[in-house]
């Protein structure tokens, strides 16, 4: 049999209590109770810079996780998790790759005793052609084996399974697989998207697996933390995230493989980074199961610590769940009425999953996002999930398309206790539209865009911006375009580029005249 063609069947491990926190938060957009000009939010993007220790390593920093029964292939499981926040598409010339001292594992609990399974653990290697030039391809990339490709990244794929936390068997399931690198820019990557088909790899039984650049596919506004949108709310309804990158990491496997049997669908997932230290162990620096745990419902105090832990010790953070920070700012800034405390609703639903839905028997509370296996997806996915009728959406699982923001604060402002509110941040979808098939995510935004990019399209002159003299009329050929890069490429280094780049400009110049 194949690592990914059997049902599992596991034991039940040790128990704690209970945990970490509820997945949500937000405000904004107040259409209840005759309400219609209030816009508040009061969260940062899915796990985005959420923690003092993590912000200042973005390679290890996973932003969001996602799980979903895979809408063009209902008897798999789509796992999606992203790292390194806020990517600018232009930003070279060393652009974005995973670490190499690093694990980047995606976890799943498939009994609901808080304790992992099945763990799938990424690890990268770094590929250098020509370390004589600073550029990442010397010409135009066609595939991720093109010379001109001068970075790239491979990675392994290893299964561990797990019983009581004690592993019982460790396999390689892929080798050096290649990863589908940023997008630098048209130029220099005209057509991306056959870049991304060529870094989806065929797994045994029915699985496979994807690494790379993708658009970030959280969508939020983000400038909540300039005094709650301004002070004014006039800072409300953009997608802060619009344009910016995330580095990838897709798996779709059978759900029978990460199940543990046809009466027990329901999974827990969540992902870690662990990165190797100075005296050569691994030890985890982040942690997301939940989106925006981290950000708002944890104080400063117990960050760093939630990036360390595990579910099965969420006991010590039960007390930011069911005495919520975010309500009371609400409630002080915009007078509604926080719930009562303890909040028991939050618990039962974020860390318990939702009773005949979601929830696992036996459960032990802890933060992790689960999914019934078993519920179909929906033709026409509702973006508040199952607070709208949609049972296929967050909080069972979550999909891309799934407004997180709008629909967590609904719940934490006291939705399921009958408080019935509209609350939400003015930004209901993505900027790009997700793709069909695995991977799902949308294609990262090029380099090229930007001001200079909508100058080449008409947008801006950019003769005004340049001068003549560097954007003649006669726009240099493509035959130029290799000279220059074949000149880098060669080994002379950033001397020879200068001096081909200088000659080119002296011909064009003297055309001119």
């Amino acid at each position: 049999m194949t690592p990914f063609s059997r049902t599992r069947a596991t034991g039940v491990g040790r128990r704690s209590i209970a945990t970490a926190v509820c997945g949500a938060l937000a405000a904004g957009g107040l259409a209840a109770a005759g309400v219609t000009a209030l816009e508040p939010e009061a969260a940062s993007a899915s796990s985005h810079r959420e923690a003092p220790l993590i912000s200042g390593t973005p390679q290890y920093d996973n932003t969001d996780v996602y799980a979903f029964v895979s809408p063009d292939k209902p008897d798999t499981t789509t796992i999606v998790a992203n790292w390194i926040p806020f990517e600018e598409p232009a930003g070279g010339p060393n652009f974005f790759t995973f670490a190499e001292d690093a694990q980047y594992d995606l976890r799943i609990d498939s009994d609901g005793d808080a304790q992992e399974d099945l763990l799938f653990r990424y690890t990268f290697k770094t590929h250098t052609k020509n370390d004589k030039t600073f550029l990442y391809n010397t010409g135009p990339v066609e595939s991720l084996d093109d010379p001109d490709l001068n970075i790239t990244q491979t990675y392994d794929l290893e299964l561990i399974k797990l019983r009581h936390l004690k592993a019982v068997s460790k396999t390689k399931v892929a080798d050096d697989v290649p990863v589908a690198p940023s997008n630098v820019g048209k130029a220099s990557m005209p057509d991306y998207n056959t870049l991304r088909e060529q870094a989806i790899h065929k797994l045994a039984g029915g699985a496979q697996t994807f690494a790379g650049q993708a658009d970030d596919p959280f969508f939020l506004d983000l400038r909540v933390f300039d005094l709650l949108y301004g002070g004014n709310l006039s800072e409300v309804g953009n997608d802060t995230l619009k344009g910016y990158n995330v580095n990838t990491i897709a798996l779709q496997v059978p759900n029978s493989f990460i199940t543990q049997s046809h009466d027990q669908p329901v999974v827990g997932i969540w992902s870690t980074t662990q990165r190797k230290n100075a005296q050569g162990y691994f030890s985890q620096v982040s942690r997301l199961g939940n989106p925006l745990v981290n950000e708002v419902v944890n104080p400063l105090k117990d960050k760093d610590t939630f990036n360390a832990s595990a579910p099965r010790d969420d006991a010590q953070f039960l007390k930011n769940v069911t005495n919520p920070e975010l309500p009371k700012l609400i409630e002080a800034i915009y007078k509604i009425p926080a719930p009562d405390e303890p909040r028991n609703d939050l618990v039962d639903v974020f860390l318990k999953g939702v009773k005949d839905l979601n929830q696992p028997p036996h459960v032990t509370p802890s933060e992790q996002l689960r999914l019934n296996t078993s519920i179909k997806p929906a033709a026409k996915p509702k973006r508040l999930g199952v607070l709208d009728g949609d049972n296929a959406g967050f909080p069972n699982g979550r999909r891309l398309t799934d407004d997180v923001i709008d629909a967590s604060l609904q719940v934490v402002e006291g939705e399921l206790l009958g408080a019935k509110n509209d609350l939400g941040d003015a930004v209901d979808k993505n900027d790009k539209d997700f793709e069909k098939a695995f991977p799902y995510v949308a294609l990262p935004t090029e380099g090229s865009r930007g001001p200079l990019a909508k100058g080449v399209d008409g947008g801006n002159d950019v003769r005004s911006q340049l001068g003549d003299a560097l954007q003649p009329a006669d726009a240099q050929s493509s035959d130029d375009m290799r000279l220059i890069a074949a000149s880098a490429g060669a080994g002379a280094g950033g001397i020879v580029l200068i001096g081909a780049a200088l000659m080119w400009w002296r011909r064009m110049r003297n055309r001119a005249y």
